[in-house]
């Protein structure tokens, strides 16, 4: 069996109570993530140590967390307010878990599903979503990925063309992969909105409402947008129930779309916009 799991962010002891919800097995089943596994909850060592040690029974894509983490460790961002990252960087096993992170994906696919941690473009297809996340692979597992961290952040280039290039375009497409929320039908982006879908800037949709979107014929299982909540439609599992912010841990089941879910162990908090 096939499950997809929203974001953890730290939260070890409910991956635990989730897995032994849907009675996992590491022989028989295996997991999809979705990203975000480190960060804001108690115990993203244990995560990351857990998800790691399943080898080939789970695949796990790239969250904005999971990269803040690694461009800390490589000393290109700051730890900030709330950041629960500490365990990780202080870890003995520090550089395995850090090398390994780098070498994840930002897009994964299989029969029509695909797995992104927060959306593509209307433009993209999947084959597209696939190609491009394989560019950005190729750059976080060479000898320039500490480097390119250093140029990682910032919301430029807002708009996505086919003939960006260099770390311009690195950037857009982990910026897309990893933060996106709301764009215009013609690729332009905006990340400083993180409420629901009724506060979408004027001009603006949330990235799954394009009526041109062209990778409407696969299935997105997705997370980080925890202000929007869970979100199970035809052709898009949108898993980030907020648990790190007092909200369930999900998980679907992708041959029948059952749902699980388990309760939060931490403080509830009714607006993370996160």
């Amino acid at each position: 069996m096939l499950y997809a799991i929203g974001d953890i962010q730290g939260c070890h002891a409910e991956l635990c109570d989730l897995l032994d919800e849907v009675g996992f097995s590491k022989r028989d089943d295996r997991l999809w993530l979705v990203g975000d596994l480190v960060n804001r909850g108690p115990a993203s060592l244990a995560v990351l140590r857990e998800i790691r040690a399943l080898g080939d029974a789970a695949i796990a894509v790239l969250g904005n967390h999971d990269l803040h983490l690694v461009a800390v460790a490589a000393g290109h961002a700051k730890l900030r307010r709330g950041d629960t990252l500490d365990d990780v960087l202080n870890a003995p096993d520090r550089a395995g878990l850090i090398e390994w992170l780098l070498h994840l994906p930002l897009v994964a696919s299989e029969d029509a599903r695909l797995l992104v941690h927060a959306g593509l473009l209307p433009s993209w297809t999947p084959a597209d979503a696939l190609s491009y996340s394989g560019e950005v692979e190729a750059k976080l597992s060479s000898g320039d990925a500490v480097r390119f961290l250093s140029v990682l952040y910032g919301d430029e280039p807002s708009a996505w063309r086919d003939d960006l290039e260099g770390d311009d375009r690195l950037r857009a497409i982990v910026n897309v992969c990893t933060r996106l929320r709301f764009c215009t039908a013609d690729d332009r982006m905006e990340f400083r909105e993180k409420r629901g879908a009724a506060h979408a800037p004027p001009g603006f949709l949330p990235w799954f409402e394009h009526a041109n979107r062209r990778s409407s014929d696969v299935t997105i299982v997705c997370g980080h947008w925890s202000s929007l909540g869970l979100t199970l439609e035809r052709s898009i599992l949108m898993l980030d129930s907020g648990c790190v912010w007092g909200g369930p841990l999900t998980a679907v089941s992708l041959g029948d779309r059952r749902l699980f879910q388990v309760p939060s162990r931490q403080p509830r908090n009714p607006a993370p916009f996160e």
